[in-house]
């Protein structure tokens, strides 16, 4: 299950497990203008563990979960 919800300056989304046991706490994903934070709940920790992705790896990652194994490099416009 997932939720999504639009703030004023993200997106977030909310991944939750429901598969059998053990489950894994809910990831969150925050989309901004220029990054995507990812945070989950670490129980050992007993801490928020969060993971910044610039736009580019954000991109990266989305192609990867469509592809088979190998090396990729997208071809990204040149900026002007």
């Amino acid at each position: 299950m997932f939720t999504i919800e639009h703030d004023f300056d993200a997106t977030v989304v909310t991944l939750v497990d429901e598969g059998a046991a053990p489950l894994q706490e809910d990831v969150t994903l925050n989309a901004f203008e220029d990054c995507i934070t990812v945070n989950q709940y670490d129980p050992r920790r007993e801490d928020m563990v969060t993971i910044t992705l610039s736009m580019a790896q954000a991109q990266d990652l989305a192609a990867a979960l469509n592809l088979p194994e190998g090396i990729y490099r997208i071809k990204r416009p040149t900026p002007r």
